[in-house]
């Protein structure tokens, strides 16, 4: 009895902290109380009375305590929202419920990479779904990444970081945070303080899994960011002159063309979470990105590549606008899909998105001296493989040539209709 007692007092007492001093609600609480209080007078007198003029008058009170009812749950509203977040506005709420609800209610899509090219696939996803897992390689070993991977003995954090950034939600000032590079002629020169935010994360934590979900709470991103593995490997290529270089960063710089690459440790565990999203995914998007040092590093991993190969996902691939030097000189569009079913599986993918937008001659001109050309769409070799195209314009050009994030996005999300 007494036990009751208590837990009813401590209910009482925190329906009563609603009427703190301070807090800017009461006044709204007690002008939705003042609008029910007129309905339900409003309401009886109107059953009761006889006379046209007080039937006038009680219809009066009752749209007033309409009124006033509806002012007063949408100021409280607004007050209980700015006191949760103060920089959120009054007019971002439906933004918000938007983002929410028929987001959270998109298709699931697990994007497969790393990189750059990644990210820009999750930048137009996000407009559309919530439901979002990007899958991605920690393979990575240069710069920032390779140097924090060395002193502190963790998985590559630089692809999460990138990824992080693409799905983020939070205010721009924060994205631009956690993509600050310091200066190199400081003592943390080359390091990118999102890397360097996921390292003391993992630090704190002891686990780099937790770190990038605390990580992603920062950032309030849309969608999940998930490791394919967490154990610390290294990729390895083999040259077709028979020579062996091992470290993702180094394998472009000999610039030779590649026979196969693969793990060291040659077993990588999987990350349970996803092998979870690829066997509940309706779609699965491979790239864009390196091929060789972005892509296939995921698909190394036996298990993800099994999972993908049983999911009954639409399985898209989009390849590369340009080649790129030291690993994929004079590829079609083809000879990438070649290269990721020698790695994989036949059935990695169901169908393969090429650009058939125009790249101006001088734009050409400046991609050619550094030895990089535009990828050779031969439709009828990757038919023949047994795979569909999809040709279209997805391609916005800035001085540099890069997929349009809305328009593949719009492209992906069209299958769909197929599932």
């Amino acid at each position: 009895m007494k036990k009751k007692f208590n837990l009813a007092r401590i209910k009482f007492q925190g329906i009563l902290k609603w009427l703190y001093p301070g807090i800017g609600l009461k006044r709204w609480i007690g002008l939705s109380a003042f609008g029910v209080i007129l309905l339900i007078v409003s309401s009886g007198y109107l059953r009761t009375e006889d006379f046209w003029i007080i039937q006038l008058l009680d219809t009066i009170v009752l749209i007033s305590g309409i009124i006033i009812l509806i002012l007063g749950i949408k100021r409280f509203t607004r007050s209980l929202i700015a006191a949760i977040n103060p920089s959120t506005k009054s007019n971002e709420l439906v933004n918000i419920l938007y983002q929410r609800k028929h987001l959270g209610q998109g298709p699931k899509v697990v994007a497969v990479g790393g990189g750059h090219g990644l990210s820009v696939v999750l930048h137009g996803l996000k407009k559309y779904t919530n439901n979002i897992n990007a899958i991605v390689t920690v393979a990575d070993s240069g710069g920032s990444t390779g140097r924090l991977r060395e002193q502190f003995d963790i998985p590559a954090p630089g692809d999460i970081r990138n990824c992080l950034v693409a799905l983020a939600d939070a205010e721009p000032l924060m994205q631009e945070l956690f993509q600050f590079r310091f200066k190199k002629d400081s003592e943390l020169g080359g390091h990118s303080f999102g890397n360097l935010f996921i390292t003391a994360m993992t630090e704190i934590t002891g686990d780099f899994e937790t770190a990038i979900k605390e990580s992603s709470k920062v950032l309030a991103i849309r969608g999940r960011v998930i490791p394919s593995t967490v154990d610390k490997v290294n990729l390895v290529a083999e040259y077709k002159d028979g020579s062996i270089m091992e470290g993702e960063a180094k394998i472009p710089e000999k610039n030779l063309p590649i026979k196969k690459v693969y793990l060291t440790p040659n077993y990588p565990i999987p990350t349970e979470e996803a092998i979870k999203a690829i066997q509940e995914a309706e779609i699965i998007v491979l790239g864009p990105g390196s091929l060789y040092t972005s892509i296939i590093p995921n698909l190394l991993i036996k298990e993800i590549t099994d999972a993908i190969v049983a999911s009954k996902a639409i399985k898209i691939y989009i390849c590369n606008v340009m080649t790129q030097r030291g690993e994929t000189d004079h590829y079609s569009a083809s000879g990438h899909i070649k290269a990721l079913i020698e790695h994989s599986h036949p059935r990695i993918l169901d169908y393969c998105i090429v650009n058939t937008g125009k790249i101006p001659p001088l734009v050409l001109e400046r991609y050619e001296k550094e030895t990089a050309y535009s990828v050779v769409n031969d439709r009828k070799n990757i038919e023949n493989m047994g795979y569909r195209v999809i040709e279209e314009d997805v391609i916005i050009i800035d001085e540099v040539v890069r997929h349009d994030p809305l328009k593949l996005a719009r492209i992906i999300l069209g299958f769909i209709e197929e599932i």
